[in-house]
């Protein structure tokens, strides 16, 4: 008595074949995200350039501000020993 190896029945074979079939249209869906994200991200983004200038606006903003508080500095230095001279002008007197 010999068996004969079992067949898959048609129902199952039609079931693969349209398994494999959605599965290559969503290979092919995956495939075209893929090219149109690494199309989309190729370049540097746009807001770099921008965010660039503005750190550099910001850093001559801030130079110049530390410039500004070292003139006052000065003056008011030159201030207090002009304070500092007149008090003792008048205490002399």
């Amino acid at each position: 008595m010999s068996k004969e190896p079992t067949k898959p029945s048609e129902s199952l074979v039609q079931e693969l074949l349209t398994e494999r079939r959605e599965l290559k249209v969503a290979l092919e869906r995956l495939r075209l995200e893929l090219t149109d994200l690494r199309s989309a991200s190729g370049g540097p983004d746009p807001r770099v350039s921008d965010l660039t200038a503005e750190v550099e606006r910001l850093r001559y903003q801030v130079a110049h501000a530390r410039a500004e508080a070292g003139l006052l500095r000065e003056e008011r230095d030159e201030l207090r020993k002009g304070v500092e001279r007149a008090l003792e002008q008048i205490a002399r007197k």
